[in-house]
């Protein structure tokens, strides 16, 4: 069975979409934005792998953890600004869509099904990322950002957010999902979930809990 009889077979009435990993290549951009703010900001010399355990939980979680590896004192939200000031230059002309997916949302759309941006990301870097790729946030029915929500993934709360927000339970949700915490919060949000193997292996999403994994959207 392909992914789109996949689809078919599954038929929601609403589509939740994570935004890094998903609508955009991004995570190689915020990784390197951030990297340039420790080096910035606190003289510190990190790795874009450090980022990778925190990936899918907002930034401030994402730059905490790695702090808190490197015993750097970070300063929220200033340094997290500062991280999307550098990450906002450097995605200008090279921050890419995931292969497939304007089209996949575009079918969405066309089968009726609702469409939603469910990150864990600030409003301010979901604007950003969908202006670049050519998927403004007015062309979804809903948007839900970190800034939206009191718990980040892997708890469920986005998902059960953007579902309230369509108007569609969320067992009748397709969440899609790159990140093992964003999987295991679709989950247990009660929504299936397909897995796009972006920046985690097949593997690690299907032992999260994808339903389907999938390298991309063509």
């Amino acid at each position: 069975m392909d992914l789109n009889e996949w689809l078919t077979s599954v038929n929601p009435k609403a589509v939740l979409l994570d935004m890094d990993g998903v609508l955009c290549d991004s995570e190689p951009y915020i990784a390197e934005a951030a990297v340039e703010m420790f080096r910035r900001v606190h003289g510190v010399t990190v790795q874009p792998a450090d980022f990778l355990p925190f990936v899918g939980t907002g930034e401030d979680r994402f730059l905490g953890g790695v702090a808190e590896q490197y015993g750097v004192d970070l300063q929220l939200p200033k340094d997290k600004q500062t991280t999307y000031d550098i990450y906002l230059e450097i995605i200008q002309g090279r921050l890419l869509p995931i292969p497939g997916v304007v089209r996949f949302v575009r079918s969405c759309r066309e089968q009726g099904w609702k469409t939603a941006v469910a990150t864990s990301a600030d409003f301010r870097k979901m604007t950003g990322n969908l202006q670049e790729i050519g998927l403004p946030p007015e062309g979804f029915d809903a948007c839900i950002t970190g800034e939206d929500i009191q718990k980040k993934k892997p708890n469920p709360e986005t998902f059960l957010t953007a579902a309230a927000k369509v108007g569609v339970p969320p067992e009748s949700c397709l969440v899609v999902e790159d990140a093992v915490h964003g999987v295991q919060a679709a989950k247990a949000a009660g929504c299936t979930c397909l897995g796009i193997s972006s920046s985690f292996t097949s593997d690690e999403l299907l032992e999260a809990g994808a339903d389907r994994v999938h390298p991309h959207f063509l």
